[in-house]
């Protein structure tokens, strides 16, 4: 049965649009011309003191986005690095570790082959979940290691990679999504300790993908 009466609705349009989210945002500034801090902000692994800590003002958008690194493959440094600089490779897929210590131990998972994300084959990125495992289950297996976090943004870079993080057990405030945050402000491992995790990953990668060892 059809109201008569009723007035026709008309569909809404499936659209982010960034003008009027930004605009929505500046209209729920409140008395100190700032939004409200976010919940997180009073999450016990927030990693700062909420004194004085605020918001900062809603910037315009920009449309079109600037290119990221690499949007040019002839410019990308992660295709003109050889195998060399990577702990592990293989056809499809190569996985890098800093060179210098760095505060926790991080992995990426990046392609060979310059593309992104949205542009993996079935195939391929059946092949990316379970070298993501492999990755997991490598750091996982360090003494001390109590979970492994996987983040992917690529907004700095046009080439897929995606990033592996290991939290030290019992640092409970470096759980969830303010890991990254930790990540740069904490101190560097000592180098002894970082070159034995580089050696440790290369042999753990190297046996899950059946070369030298049997799978993990």
């Amino acid at each position: 049965m059809t109201d008569v009466g009723a007035p026709d609705l008309e569909p809404v349009r499936l659209q982010l649009d960034a003008h009027d989210i930004s605009n929505r945002a500046r209209s729920a500034y409140g008395p100190d011309g700032r939004l409200t801090l976010p919940h997180t902000a009073h999450w016990p692994i927030f990693p700062f003191e909420v004194d004085g800590v605020r918001m900062r003002l809603v910037g315009d958008p920009v449309l079109p986005e600037p290119p990221r690194h690499g949007e040019d493959p002839q410019e990308c440094s992660t295709c003109h690095s050889g195998d060399d600089r990577f702990v592990w490779s293989d056809r499809r897929w190569r996985v890098s570790m800093s060179d210098e210590p760095m505060s926790l131990p991080t992995l990426m998972l990046h392609t060979r082959e310059h593309i992104d994300f949205d542009a993996l084959t079935d195939e391929a990125a059946a092949e990316m979940g379970v070298r993501l495992i492999w990755m997991q289950r490598a750091l996982a297996s360090i003494e001390g290691v109590g979970r492994v976090h996987v983040a992917k943004w690529g907004d700095g870079g046009a080439h897929l990679h995606i990033f592996v993080i290991a939290r030290p057990r019992g640092m409970l405030q470096l759980k969830g999504m303010f890991l990254t945050t930790w990540l740069h402000a904490l101190p560097p491992l000592r180098p002894e300790l970082w070159t034995a995790i580089r050696a440790h990953v290369r042999t753990a990668l190297e046996a899950a993908a059946g070369v030298g060892g049997e799978p993990m």
